[in-house]
Formats: C-alpha cells, sequence, structure tokens
C-alpha cells in the first residue's frame, strides 16, 4: 500500500511517499481502510523531532483517521467488516490503511461524511476537553478564543457557544473574522489592526476574560495573560506561532487566575472513561447541527507535504484533510 513516511527527523519536505507493507489486524485491533485523515499542526513537530513525543524511525505520521473496516481482529465483537469508522491511531493515519486498536475506533453514526468525521476528532475534541475539564466553562463566562479561524480555535468557539459563553474570537485577518462569526461568535477582534489587550478590556467591561482558548504562543499569550479576569482560566493549547513563550508567573499571582495546561492526548489515556463520554456527546452535537466541521482543502496522499505546509503556515481556514 502507499503511504507517507518519515525515515528520519527533519523538515517536513523530506517525507517520503512510497509503498510499505499492508498491516494486518492482531488480537483486539482491526485495520481500517483509510477514506480521509485529519491534518493536526503536531504532524509537523512530530516529523521534525519538535513534539514531546519522538516515534521509533521510520513511522507514518497522522493521528486521526475515517473509514471503513477491512478486517476485524480476534476479540472484537463490537465491530464488523464494511462498517465506517472514525480512528485514533495517533501515528499510521496518513495511508491507505492503518491497523489501531479496536478500543479507539469508534462507529460513525449516519449523516456524517467521511471526510467530515476525520476531521472532527483532534480540533473538537481537544476544544471539548479544554473547555469542560479543563475550563469548566460556564454560560457566566467570556471565552476568548485565539487563533478562532484554525480547526481547533472554530471547534472551540463552536463549543464555547453550546456551553452558552459569550465567545470573543481573535484572528488575524477580517477575512477569518468572518469565518469566525459564522461559526458562532459573539465578537471578533483583528489584532492586525487593533489593540488586542485593549479591546478585549473594553468588550468585557474592564473585567478581562474569564477563560482564554489560546493556541498561538508568543506576544499572543503574553497579551492574553494580561488580560485575563480575577479567577480566570488560561488554557494553553498549543505554540502555531512558534515560539513557546516563558511565562512570568508573578501575573498569575498578582491576577489571580489559573494557568491550564491541555494535553488531549494524554486525556483520553488518563482519562479513557470520560473521553467515551466526551466523544458521545460530540457526535451527538454533529448529528443535532450543533457542531460543524469546515473542511478549507482536501488533499491527496501524495501531495501530503502541502497540506502539512497550509496548517503550519496558518492558511488554513478550518481543517485540511488528505484523502488516499
Amino acid at each position: 500500500m502507499k503511504a507517507i513516511v518519515c525515515k528520519e527527523f527533519a523538515p517536513v519536505e523530506q517525507l517520503e511517499f512510497t509503498d510499505v507493507p499492508a498491516p494486518s489486524a492482531e488480537k483486539g485491533q482491526v485495520v481500517i481502510n483509510v477514506a480521509a485523515a485529519g491534518v493536526n499542526f503536531p504532524d509537523s513537530l512530530l516529523v521534525q523531532g519538535l513534539y514531546q513525543m519522538k516515534p521509533e524511525l521510520p513511522f507514518i505520521p497522522g493521528s486521526e483517521v475515517a473509514g471503513t473496516v477491512a478486517e476485524v481482529g480476534e476479540g472484537v465483537p463490537h465491530l464488523k467488516v464494511g462498517q465506517n469508522v472514525i480512528g485514533l491511531c495517533m501515528l499510521g493515519g496518513y495511508a491507505e490503511q492503518v491497523a489501531l486498536p479496536a478500543s479507539h475506533t469508534i462507529p460513525i453514526p449516519d449523516g456524517i461524511p467521511l471526510d467530515e468525521a476525520s476531521a472532527l476528532v483532534t480540533a473538537h475534541a481537544t476544544a471539548h476537553h479544554a473547555l469542560k475539564q479543563r475550563a469548566q466553562l460556564s454560560a457566566d463566562d467570556v471565552l476568548v478564543v485565539t487563533g478562532a479561524a484554525g480547526g481547533t480555535g472554530l471547534a472551540a468557539v463552536q463549543i464555547g457557544k453550546i456551553m452558552g459563553a459569550k465567545v470573543i474570537a481573535v484572528c488575524s485577518t477580517d477575512d477569518k473574522c468572518e469565518v469566525a462569526k459564522q461559526n458562532g461568535a459573539d465578537i471578533c477582534i483583528n489584532y492586525s489592526n487593533e489593540d488586542l489587550k485593549a479591546t478585549i478590556k473594553e468588550h468585557t467591561n474592564g473585567k478581562g476574560a474569564d477563560v482564554v482558548y489560546e493556541c498561538v504562543g508568543g506576544d499572543m499569550f503574553h497579551t492574553c495573560s494580561r488580560s485575563m479576569a480575577w479567577n480566570g482560566r488560561l488554557l494553553v493549547i498549543g505554540f502555531a506561532g512558534g515560539e513557546i513563550p516563558k511565562f512570568p508567573v508573578n501575573l498569575a499571582l498578582v491576577k489571580g487566575f489559573a494557568v491550564l495546561g491541555v494535553f488531549w492526548g494524554s486525556f483520553t489515556q488518563h482519562q479513557p472513561q470520560d473521553f467515551m463520554a466526551n466523544m458521545k456527546e460530540l457526535l451527538t452535537w454533529y448529528v443535532q447541527g450543533k457542531i460543524k466541521v469546515v473542511v478549507d482543502e482536501r488533499f491527496s496522499l501524495e501531495n501530503a507535504i502541502a497540506a502539512i505546509n497550509k496548517v503550519t503556515d496558518r492558511k488554513v481556514k478550518g481543517k485540511v484533510v488528505i484523502k488516499p
């Protein structure tokens, strides 16, 4: 089968589109024919050796897929060949087939297209976990979302509105602001031509943000850390801007807010029951039309490098998917 293979930690351009052995289903596993794979910002970091985990080389990147079950291993009574599923594979998704534990395979309700299903998990599940378990977002809160036109940012905007909060989206262009508003943002701040701290203060009547969903890092993080309300929760999601900020902890002391790390992959392992309950809720919301996946562009497997670069260059409005 064809796959995208990382043979050494190096720039994304050194990934290879090549033939690899097809997988087989061992005990407790299934093999999925991949119809689509979601592209996520950490994929680029992973192949460069810059992520929190470093897989054994060589490996196939790609952490979320959707497709049909091709083979069912021993001890898997709840899945069958031909069934449409979402797969959380952590690695191996950029391929025509992937083997993964049945416990990480979720049947897809009717009405969810496979390409949208492949892009639903990481972005929406991260936002859901962050706002529900970490921030304990309430309807009384003002939520600020940075990188709000990206995949996980748009997911946070949608879920924040479902949970009843007032949502302030932060974007770099008017076009991105429009996308955020179409997905439920009450207010959008274009930080390219507005003073972010002053505008947050204005829209919160001087109180500051109760919750910040911070995806960008660098100067954006520092500005948000100075825009927090008393008892606020600053969620550390990622560093799409490329710079991991150094945080002056005295700010948290003086302003009385918490800085909360969000690592969805670890959450799925440490709290599997909460994770499955979250997924059930997300899929229910999707079927009810309360959330949606905005697919910006679809790439062939052969063009996976271009797909990853579009995400890392922050040119995406929503999600990018790869279709083998």
